[in-house]
């Protein structure tokens, strides 16, 4: 964690990362060595650079395949246990790290696409997969359902996180005055102005120091007017329609960062999907915050059983 809060640029962030991921790999050498090993590790080649994937194989008889990866500021080494568990559970699973994440940014420098179709096809083309349930958390509520709209090869998609535009999430949050006076603004493309506020904001509040430091690094944007402009990128309606897969969405009604109530937009965009379930999960269950951390286990057995419910010997 402390890799992850320091500013892009610092000297010692990669140092740290890979000092981090060395001893994730040294720790959990169980799980990824010997003769059979539990977890496969693969490099898929993407552009000028390699996508890491794990990989693993249920015991028995497969329920399914998997396809899940991260969102805006996430390593894969995080997913170890949901893996490992989704592969208890009957399944095959591949977990990926695509552009803008993890190693593939901080080692070999690949930044963000909103494109998430590119690197998606590059791990099913490389594996040969077909029929896949593709799973994206946080960011990746938009990232796996783009993706989807682009490949029939992908037949479900789970969107972890309410997710239809990622300038909307990151403005749902302000007061419905500080939205609109924002929108105006954008619109007028008063870069100044807007680089003003945020840079003032940004000087009260480390952690919007933080954000605006990393998103510029991470979508390439020279300051926070271009990286705010950068964000409309990732808008689920203009591919919306092109999306015809059984999807599930999942929520969490006290999040932190994403505004559950977007839902209905998302809801609205989706005419052509094969079927539509939204699941909001709530503090009740202690799993209200962000991915719904707390109670992780809930929401992957709704989500495996979601998936369950839609294979052919239950139809």
């Amino acid at each position: 964690m402390s890799e992850f809060f320091m500013y892009d640029g610092d000297q010692d962030k990669k140092r740290y990362y890979e000092k981090a991921t060395e001893l994730f790999y040294q720790y959990y050498a169980d799980y990824f060595e010997g003769d059979d090993p539990i977890i496969e590790k693969a490099e898929v080649p993407y552009e000028n650079g390699k996508l890491p994937v794990m990989h693993v194989v249920p015991e028995g008889e497969s329920k399914g395949t998997i396809l899940i990866h991260g969102g805006n500021d996430s390593y894969f080494e995080e997913f170890l246990f949901t893996v490992l568990y989704m592969r208890e559970q009957g399944f095959e699973v591949y977990m990926f790290e695509g552009p803008g994440q993890g190693g593939v940014m901080r080692i070999q420098g690949i930044h963000f696409t909103h494109e998430w179709e590119r690197p998606v096809k590059a791990i099913l083309d490389h594996f040969g997969l077909d029929d896949v349930t593709i799973i994206g958390i946080s960011l990746g509520g938009y990232l796996a359902p783009r993706a989807a709209a682009f490949d029939n090869r992908i037949t479900k998609v789970v969107a972890w996180s309410v997710f239809p535009c990622f300038q909307d999430v990151i403005i749902g949050v302000l007061p419905e005055g500080a939205k609109r006076a924002f929108r105006i603004l954008m619109k007028l493309h008063a870069r100044s102005i807007l680089n003003f506020v945020f840079n003032m904001k940004a000087k009260k509040d480390p952690l919007i120091d933080w954000g605006l430091k990393h998103g510029m690094y991470a979508y390439e944007a020279r300051d926070a007017y271009e990286y705010a402009k950068k964000l409309k990128l990732y808008d689920l309606e203009p591919v919306a329609d092109k999306i015809t897969q059984d999807m599930l969405i999942v929520g969490a009604n006290q999040d932190h960062f994403i505004d559950y109530r977007l839902i209905g937009r998302e809801i609205n965009m989706l005419k052509n999907v094969k079927s539509l379930t939204f699941r909001l999960f709530t503090d009740k269950e202690d799993a209200q915050n962000h991915c719904n951390v707390g109670n992780g286990k809930l929401v992957i057995d709704e989500i495996l059983g979601w998936i369950d419910s839609l294979n052919p010997k239950h139809s």
